[in-house]
């Protein structure tokens, strides 16, 4: 109500005032606020000339453009997979993402609800998934990934895990259409 607002206000009067600010007139506060400004922009840069060589990089692997061509695709995702000839079918590149469910299995039991591995590369894991959320941004109506994801969220799956199943049929189709160009 009325009151606990003016008390939650007068707190928060009282805390700004108790606090250490961080703009003053002292010539030191100036100088370290600038060098992590400057810090931060090298870093920035730095970050994007790895990106931009790692893309340069990618550029001469013939399936890097197949890569692009898929929906919600960026940059990055390209130079982590790499070359698919090392993966015998499109379920070893799942594995290696680590998107795949570990067997498990003692005597006649035999478990039928299994999580992720989550072995393998966690960096072509996040950047797979952060494709299944640009997905779901700009919902491509023709794009297999997208609406799979949209069928298994329909049959009432968690959202992750729909996610999960996205990537998947993601990896599998990526990894057809490489092979393609080397048949």
């Amino acid at each position: 109500s009325e009151r606990s607002a003016s008390s939650k206000g007068l707190s928060i009067y009282e805390l700004a005032v108790d606090s250490i600010t961080t703009r003053g007139e002292d010539p030191y506060i100036w100088l370290s606020q600038n060098q992590c400004v400057d810090l931060l922009s090298a870093t920035q840069n730095a970050a994007d000339e790895i990106i931009s060589q790692m893309r340069n990089i990618a550029e001469t692997i013939p399936e890097y453009k197949v890569l692009r061509a898929m929906h919600g695709v960026g940059d990055r995702l390209g130079p982590i997979i790499g070359d698919v000839h090392r993966f015998h079918s499109g379920k070893a590149l799942n594995s290696y993402a680590g998107n795949d469910a570990p067997p498990y299995q003692s005597g006649q039991f035999e478990s039928r609800n299994r999580h992720i591995s989550k072995r393998g590369s966690s960096a072509l894991r996040k950047a797979c998934y952060e494709v299944m959320q640009a997905l779901k941004l700009i919902k491509p109506q023709d794009d297999p990934v997208y609406l799979f994801m949209l069928k298994k969220e329909q049959e009432g799956k968690p959202f992750n895990v729909a996610k999960m199943a996205g990537v998947n049929k993601f990896l599998r189709i990526y990894y057809a259409r490489a092979m393609e160009l080397y048949k």
